[in-house]
């Protein structure tokens, strides 16, 4: 076998694992049955939860735990029931374990069911936090869901994040072996020494 052939096949797998449903699925897993980042308002019926900071991580998304605290953060909720459009909801998030308000969204009814919270500053400073829901149906019982997450502690690469740099990487090393018959010889001859 020789080296081209190697680096053709890892490239064509890291492509494969590139254009992977199941790796790109939110949280690396596929469906909301292993989603970190959903409420469970009712038993199957469920709200999700994406949070951005959009100025410091353009191109990242984020559940339980947030590079920074005080930077612009955006949280996103889906309603994934459409009984829950109807209904009115309200949003708070507090400081842990004081349970001091950070912020606080008045119930009002979400007709397209996306609900973002901008917090233009963050949260006030590094540690956790706990987001609170609570449903204000016309009819029946109001129900509260909570999930916590944590703020600071300096900046996060995801899996999917760190994949394209490696892929990248592993991309630009083998377009510089094709295209230099320089490194192409040098690569070549190492190979062939350290096959001995």
């Amino acid at each position: 076998m020789n080296t081209a052939y190697i680096l053709k096949k890892g490239l064509l797998g890291l492509l494969g694992l590139l254009f992977s449903a199941s790796l790109w699925a939110h949280g690396g897993a596929a469906g909301t049955d292993t989603d970190q980042c959903k409420f469970e308002l009712e038993p199957t019926h469920w709200l999700h939860y994406t949070a951005y900071q959009p100025n410091a991580f353009p191109a990242e998304d984020f559940c339980a735990k947030l590079p920074r605290a005080n930077e612009l953060t955006l949280l996103v909720f889906d309603y994934q029931d459409m009984k829950y459009r109807n209904s009115t909801v309200e949003f708070e998030v507090t400081k842990e374990p004081e349970g001091t308000r950070v912020f606080f969204l008045p119930g009002a009814k979400h007709k397209k069911g996306t609900v973002e919270l901008r917090l233009p500053n963050g949260v006030p400073e590094e540690g956790s936090y706990l987001i609170h829901i609570t449903l204000i149906p016309d009819q029946g019982d109001r129900l509260d869901a909570h999930m916590s997450f944590k703020a600071g502690g300096g900046e996060q690469v995801k899996k999917s994040g760190l994949l394209l740099y490696v892929f990248f990487a592993f991309a630009g090393l083998y377009l510089l072996y094709l295209s230099h018959a320089g490194v192409k010889r040098k690569v070549d001859e190492t190979i062939a020494k350290i096959k001995g």
